[in-house]
């Protein structure tokens, strides 16, 4: 899997770009909130991406955050939802945004977003509810590098433990300065059956 790519950008055609990276020219799609925030042609640049492989094509997407592609990931996990449609989300709505319409089940909201229908979004909000549950969007949405709490956090979530779960196991390892490893490892030793 390609995770990033940093580079000088060669071309920008929303929602495509060009990022040659290392002699090698990469095609990405990026939603519009990305796009906004990209440097000139010409100009540095790191992204992340997740590559999709399809039968007929295999499609690069970059993200200018971490938020951003983990809710690409878990969009495109929702039955019906695929990658042009999460594109179209991100591009209409902000993580924090979508977060909040799915937590007070704003259908009206998100059917405002090109290419999102009453049953798509009534889906949207079903499926990625327990996704988002007790804070989960925005705690789980902390920058890597921000404290070893938070990636610990996020590495947990990650794993498949719901938000309200990995802070449990989180408190449960006790107080201290530990580093990230450190409190992965006493939270996961606390969610072992004795």
């Amino acid at each position: 899997m390609i995770g990033s790519v940093r580079g000088r950008i060669l071309a920008k055609t929303p929602p495509q770009l060009l990022v040659e990276a290392a002699g090698l020219g990469y095609e990405l799609e990026a939603p519009m909130s990305t796009y906004f925030h990209l440097p000139a042609v010409g100009e540095e640049v790191r992204l992340l991406t997740h590559l999709v492989v399809r039968e007929d094509a295999h499609v690069l997407y970059a993200f200018g955050t971490e938020d951003e592609r983990r809710l690409f990931r878990s969009l495109i996990k929702v039955s019906g939802v695929g990658p042009k449609i999460a594109l179209a989300l991100l591009s209409g709505i902000s993580v924090e945004a979508f977060a909040r319409y799915v937590q007070s089940e704003d259908v009206a909201a998100l059917i405002k977003v090109p290419g999102i229908g009453r049953k798509t979004a009534e889906r949207l909000v079903v499926e990625m509810r327990d996704r988002l549950e007790a804070g989960g969007a925005a705690a789980s949405a902390v920058p890597v590098g921000s404290s070893p709490e938070a990636e610990a956090f996020g590495a947990l979530v990650a794993l498949g433990y719901k938000p309200a779960e990995a802070t449990r196991l989180l408190k449960a390892a006790g107080p201290g300065t530990h580093s990230t490893e450190e409190l992965i490892r006493r939270a996961l030793k606390g969610a072992a059956p004795e």
